[in-house]
């Protein structure tokens, strides 16, 4: 089985760094989503992918047991490094041999399988509100606005011991494996995630493609994304391509992890796919060659009224960029206006309006409201962690649920200890 590689990341257009990280390193590809403002994110994700890669070079346990280094790694810098205490990342592992892949997962980074037209979640988010979904306490369509869909329930680093999702699935020639961070999934619809990976059959330009369009839709998060398409080489089984992309880890995204929930299993999913069509030859556009059949005295005779036009396009096209750039400053207002976060100023849980970044040494936010919950105390539970890098709400009333919830949280765990 032959396998061509895409692979990307991008810092996205909201935050100041990227703390994504991806690895290809033929047969290993990874991504990974690291938290915890950003240089504690940026360490932790391109410390678990170090870590994978050292083992993985020197052909040391499983994939399932590198991951488990990978999280002690993360965790013990963590504790030992004040600078980039409370750090983790989620990790999404692909490993391929011959037909088969073995994926091992941790986080709310996903899998994906393009198979007969149809793309399909092969890995499951270890955040909280699915696992609500999956107890009945709320719908899948209420959990795409629930306030708390950004809090993880899984993720390396967050303790000593981790546990992983793992399985395999057999591949077959057609089939294509997007692994990805939710910088993509939280901006692009699957639907159209699927037309852009059936209609782009070229690896490299389909990741690239799917930045493009995270972006154009705020791109309020660092994107990755790394395709595998899976072909008939006609060699023996385990036959391979090495892939032309170098392992590159970079670095993502602020998320309050919290103590695992039970294991859930990866979905096996079969059918073939066929081969994708070849790409569509397309001519470049042909630009209409300069019209030459205008008098030359005719232009002399009119040049002075041509003059007074030009002045007069030069002033509507400079009113038109004012506009544009006044458009573009009030947008942005109203953008920041509309966004919601909950967070820390002056050491108290707070609500804040805008996002959590900062552009220029300009704060892209402001405090609401200040609460008297001690931030300190609210960071002590897992849940709320990543509490200093943000979490977001739909709208006010999301954030005051989470301040509520904190408060009910802080409550309860100031009772429960002795």
């Amino acid at each position: 089985m032959k396998v061509r590689v895409g692979a990307t990341t991008d810092i996205g257009r909201v935050r100041e760094g990227n703390e994504d990280s991806y690895l290809v390193l033929e047969p290993l590809y990874v991504v990974a989503d690291g938290m915890g403002g950003h240089r504690g994110g940026e360490v932790a994700s391109s410390l678990a992918l170090e870590t994978v890669q050292g083992m993985f070079e020197r052909r040391e346990g499983s994939l399932a047991e590198q991951v488990a280094e990978a999280n002690r790694a993360v965790f013990d810098r963590s504790q030992n490094d004040r600078s980039v205490s409370g750090m983790g990342t989620t990790l999404t592992a692909a490993q391929v041999d011959g037909n088969r892949v073995h994926l091992v997962h941790v986080g709310d980074s996903r899998a994906y399988l393009l198979r007969g037209g149809e793309l399909t979640q092969i890995t499951e988010d270890h955040t909280l509100v699915h696992r609500m979904v999956m107890e009945g306490e709320i719908t899948p369509e209420e959990a795409e606005t629930h306030p708390h869909r950004s809090i993880l329930t899984r993720a390396l680093g967050v303790d000593q011991t981790i546990q992983v999702d793992e399985g395999d699935i057999e591949v077959v020639p057609g089939d294509r494996l997007l692994l990805c961070t939710d910088g993509l999934t939280g901006m692009v619809p699957e639907g159209q995630i699927r037309e852009i990976a059936l209609e782009t059959p070229d690896p490299q330009e389909a990741v690239e493609k799917l930045i493009k369009v995270a972006n154009r839709a705020g791109g309020i998060d660092n994107i990755t994304a790394v395709i595998l398409d899976f072909e008939d080489d006609g060699g023996g089984p385990g036959a391979t391509k090495e892939s032309t992309i170098p392992q590159q880890p970079t670095m993502e995204r602020p998320i309050p992890p919290a103590a695992p929930p039970n294991r859930s299993d990866i979905t096996i999913v079969g059918a073939p796919i066929p081969e994708p069509p070849p790409e569509a030859s397309v001519s470049p556009a042909r630009t209409p060659p300069p019209r030459t059949d205008r008098p030359a005295g005719r232009r002399t005779e009119r040049s002075r009224p041509g003059s007074r036009r030009v002045g007069r396009k030069v002033g509507i096209w400079t009113g038109v960029t004012l506009a544009i750039v006044v458009l573009g400053v009030v947008g942005l207002r109203l953008y920041l206006d509309s966004q919601w976060f909950v967070g820390v100023s002056n050491g108290r849980v707070a609500i804040f309006r805008g996002v959590p970044a900062e552009v220029g040494g300009f704060e892209l936010h402001s405090v609401v409201v200040e609460t008297s919950i001690p931030a300190e105390q609210a960071e002590s539970i897992g849940f709320y962690r990543g509490l200093p890098d943000g979490i977001t709400a739909d709208d006010r009333a999301g954030a005051e649920a989470i301040v509520e919830s904190i408060r009910e949280d802080v409550a309860r765990f100031e009772q429960s200890t002795p």
